[in-house]
């Protein structure tokens, strides 16, 4: 793969990274006396010298050697004075979306803390808009130093026939992103029930990636480690995000395929199989590191990549495996190891210099040599960006809420019903499906708050007054009043949780004046409201600002009465009708499981 991420490519500077390495001619930058982390050997080499020229390693000085040759009169010397010095973290698996910013203002909050290049994949946007709004997040990309590699968005809709998105993404169109510069693989694929069962686009896309030599990454959400996880495996997925359990994440490996070890905001089931993982001795190098969806107050208050490092040490990871995870094991699954992931001769000079390795905080962070980031500061600045109308104004609900919209009507008598309802789990993807009572009045469904049954509803927000919409309950929340928002994956419609029509009612109009976003209310009174004019799924302000005001909706969900951490994300999934077990789409209950509709009541 020619890499398009890189100042300079190798082919074209590599008799000047000759002539350096033997002190023919000076070096741009040499970092003298560092501990260096080497992900090729699991070492930490100690007072060890690094020249970097054209953006890229020219020579290591190791073992006593020195790179004194190289220094020049116009060369940079960099005294790390012992620090320890890595390469840069690269992020398997992101939807830049979560963090409801758009790439430049995303690399202004990550870089600074160590990563240098993202696997990004974009079907939130692609889900809303469509591929022209993927081009122009990643114009908006090609701004800042961060290499955002993109993985074109392979389940737009997730899964053919139970939601209704507002686009749609078929094979020819896949196969045309594969010439795009910054594409490197498939996003991953979601519709697992189609490649199992022959749909035929499904595996197209998959085809058309594979014909393309590049790296279809996965979604194996379900814990079946035998004929449908092989078929999966041979259709060509290389990689998958979605291990639950041990059991898991042992059979992936042992078939071969990538395990990406995810820590995000809300998805934090890491700690509960990496333990066991690492106690059983088996080889590691098939395990990356990704974050997949992060919220914009954990990427400023916590981090985003040096966060799940913590995280794998504290699973039982040593701090050499852990970065090994974050760099060279994530550059070799994608296929860009031979210009990234090491520090080593020849390969681009993404690095940090980090003063331990417990935080994993950098002091300074290089990409392609130039130092992008000091003391937990961008050493660039970006403008806001300018987006265009098409991805601004995405509210095509086709209606005026009132509370009369969230009335569930019903031929019972007064007294109590059963009906189905999504059990939420804080900090797992994975829902129940249960049943529950609730009260039944004048023919119609009511919340019962009491026992922590809250009414939920999906408006399609994509097709205006042609849109269809469907009713349901969830547990697990435990608020009074209501929530909505229209970042709901992966069709992202307008998702509404409550325990008053009333309060129903507001929220979701609140978010059709604003134009997308999230939002809390209770007793007729709005708490705390996140624009998201872009898509529905980011602001156009800068990443402090919508930090702060996720932080406020958080702590409303909080003064609500939930205990979940992240609800939103949780919420959020509550309508992705591909992720075990009950989901509630625009078009009524999906089992994940059987994937068949399911009745409301039962």
């Amino acid at each position: 793969m020619i890499n398009n991420f890189c100042k300079v490519p190798l082919w074209e500077c590599h008799s000047t990274l000759i002539k350096v390495a033997q002190g023919q001619q000076p070096a741009d930058t040499v970092i003298r006396h560092a501990n260096l982390v080497s992900v090729t050997t699991h070492e930490v080499l100690p007072d060890a010298d690094i020249a970097i020229s054209c953006g890229r390693v020219a020579y290591l000085g190791l073992g006593g050697h020195t790179a004194e040759h190289c220094i020049g009169p116009d060369t940079q010397v960099i005294d790390a004075a012992g620090k320890y010095v890595a390469p840069g973290y690269i992020d398997s698996h992101i939807h830049v979306e979560s963090a409801m910013i758009g790439c430049g203002e995303y690399a202004k909050v990550v870089v600074p803390r160590g990563t240098t290049a993202i696997f990004a994949d974009p079907h939130e946007c692609c889900n809303v808009v469509g591929l022209k709004g993927v081009r122009v997040m990643f114009d908006d990309a090609k701004r800042a130093p961060l290499k955002a590699m993109l993985t074109t968005p392979s389940c737009v809709p997730a899964v053919t026939g139970f939601d209704d998105a507002g686009a749609y993404v078929d094979a020819p169109q896949v196969a045309a992103t594969m010439d795009w510069p910054d594409v490197v693989g498939l996003g991953e694929m979601m519709n697992f029930p189609g490649i199992l069962g022959g749909e035929k686009n499904a595996q197209d896309e998959v085809a058309e990636t594979l014909k393309a030599g590049k790296c279809v990454t996965g979604h194996y959400s379900i814990s079946e480690t035998d004929r449908g996880l092989n078929a999966y495996i041979a259709s060509g997925v290389r990689a998958c995000h979605e291990s639950i359990t041990p059991d898991d994440v042992m059979a992936k490996l042992r078939m071969g395929m990538y395990v990406q070890a995810r820590y995000g905001s809300a998805w934090l089931t890491l700690p509960g199989y990496l333990p066991q993982v690492l106690a059983s001795g088996v080889d590691t190098r098939l395990i990356v590191l990704c974050t997949d969806d992060n919220h914009p107050n954990t990427l400023v208050s916590e981090g985003g990549m040096d966060r799940a490092l913590r995280a794998c040490v504290a699973a039982g990871a040593d701090a050499v495996s852990a970065l090994q995870f974050a760099t060279i094991n994530a550059a070799q699954m994608l296929g860009v190891d031979a210009d990234m992931g090491s520090v080593t001769p020849g390969k681009c000079a993404d690095l940090v210099i980090l003063p331990d390795l417990e935080s994993f905080i950098p002091e300074a962070v290089m990409i392609d040599g130039d130092l992008v980031a000091r003391e937990g500061r961008p050493l660039f600045g970006l403008d806001l960006y300018r987006w265009p109308d098409f991805m601004t104004h995405t509210m095509n609900v086709g209606r005026n809420f009132t509370a009369a919209d969230f009335e569930i009507a019903v031929e019972l008598p007064d007294g109590r019903a059963r009906v189905r309802a999504i059990g939420g789990v804080g900090g797992s993807t994975i829902t129940q499906d249960i049943v529950v009572e609730v009260p039944v009045v004048d023919g119609k469904l009511r919340a019962d708050p009491e026992r922590d049954v809250l009414k939920m509803a999906v408006f399609d927000r994509h097709h205006g007054a042609e849109g269809t919409h469907s009713y349901g309950f969830c547990t697990g929340f435990g608020v009074h009043g209501a929530l909505a928002q229209t970042v709901s994956h992966d069709s992202h419609n307008l998702l509404v949780v409550g325990d008053n029509d009333e309060d129903m009612a507001l929220v979701a109009q609140t978010l059709v004046e604003c134009g997308g976003g999230e939002v809390a209310v209770a007793d007729g009174k709005v708490l705390a409201l996140v624009e998201l004019p872009v898509c529905g799924l980011m602001s156009d302000k800068d990443v402090d600002t919508v930090a702060a005001e996720v932080a406020k909706i958080e702590q409303a969900w909080s003064d609500m009465g939930c205990t979940m951490p992240s609800p939103f994300m949780t919420m959020g999934i509550l309508s992705l009708p591909c992720v075990p077990v009950l989901r509630l789409t625009n078009r009524g209950y999906v089992n994940c499981e059987t994937f068949q509709f399911e009745d409301l009541l039962a």
